[in-house]
């Protein structure tokens, strides 16, 4: 596995984030405004994984791989973490501190993994909610990510004990117990969703092997809610959840797999809802997201263009007018497996 220690230094150039897929007629010249106040290339930030035919959006890497364009533009990461912090579920950081605290050392000196850290909007919003001392070990296979992750992360836990980070480039599908030698903690957000079978069981094998709790945010749940409703919207739906589903990845069926994989090894494992609630005063991540699903969808069944176009056209024109509401359903996941030499958790 790769390692880059802590990022330093200036921001790198910009790279090309990828097109934002389906584009509703006459509206190309007003994406490209947009898009050259963030970038100069008029490249429009997709609402999703940046990905060429046949890959797989994770944070694999293979060391004899040449470089690639990143998958995930930065900008549309910023866009959706002040919706992905509202949504995660507070609800499960109580068993959490529980399991941190009864842990050899106790809360004090955790390392926590945080696998597909992207920019590391995770650490941000979890770091200060944990107690003691906590050594971030952020991985993703983009050190463009990386860089904003590691530049970006908070210093400080909920009672002002020191955190610190360090920058990794790795696959989570390579992902071993040994790896998770000392760690106290392995989290993800928005990961699951984009593993396949075979990934989730690697990942699962590791923490339980580690005796390594895993908080797991803010997966795709196959459920989306949009008022005022259209005729369109569950087919749409359907097709997106398709196009999740492709080249063996789980999509919305990845909680369930992942919930059976843990279990299966001995850990305790506990699931609540951490939906999206969008309305108008998140309209610039609703038209994104909106453009991502759509698109998503055509890409999944073409014969579906000319009406999505009409569709999309109006959905867009109601989030502008802040008549639009979505509510786009995730599960979030954590596993509590038994720790290392096989005491009761």
């Amino acid at each position: 596995m790769t390692d880059t220690r802590t990022v330093t230094g200036g921001i790198p150039a910009q790279p090309q984030a990828g097109e934002a897929g389906f584009v509703p007629e006459g509206e190309e010249a007003a994406m490209d405004t947009g898009a050259r106040e963030s970038d100069p290339a008029g490249v429009i930030a997709g609402a999703g994984p940046v990905t060429g035919p046949g890959e797989l959006a994770t944070v694999r890497l293979r060391d004899e791989e040449p470089q690639e364009p990143p998958r995930y533009a930065p900008e549309w990461l910023r866009l959706r973490e002040p919706a992905d912090a509202a949504a995660r579920a507070e609800e499960l950081l109580d068993p959490l501190r529980i399991r941190l605290a009864d842990r050899p050392g106790g809360a004090g000196g955790s390392a926590v993994h945080d696998l597909g850290c992207g920019t590391g909007s995770m650490g941000r919003w979890l770091a200060p909610r944990l107690d003691g001392a906590q050594h971030w070990v952020l991985h993703d296979r983009d050190p463009y990510l990386l860089h904003f992750a590691a530049v970006g992360s908070p210093r400080a836990a909920a009672d002002g004990s020191r955190v610190t980070v360090e920058t990794r480039r790795g696959d989570v599908g390579r992902l071993t117990p040994d790896a998770l030698t000392g760690a106290g903690l392995v989290t993800a957000s928005a990961l699951l969703d984009v593993l396949t079978r075979e990934e989730i069981d690697t990942l699962a094998a590791a923490c339980t092997g580690a005796g390594c709790p895993a908080l797991l945010t803010l997966s795709v749940a196959g459920r989306v809610e949009l008022t005022p409703s259209d005729p369109l919207d569950a087919e749409i739906a359907e097709a997106f959840d398709a196009h999740q589903r492709r080249d063996g990845l789980l999509g919305p069926d990845a909680v369930t797999v992942a919930c059976e994989a843990f279990a299966e090894r001995g850990a305790t494992v506990r699931v609540h809802p951490s939906p999206w609630r969008l309305g108008p005063e998140e309209s610039a991540l609703t038209a994104q997201w909106l453009r991502g699903w759509v698109g998503a969808a055509v890409e999944q069944r073409p014969e579906l263009s000319e009406r999505a176009k009409r569709y999309l056209r109006e959905r867009l024109a109601a989030c502008e007018a802040g008549e639009l509401r979505v509510v786009v359903h995730h599960s979030d996941l954590l596993a509590l497996p038994k720790p290392a030499g096989g005491a009761s958790s």
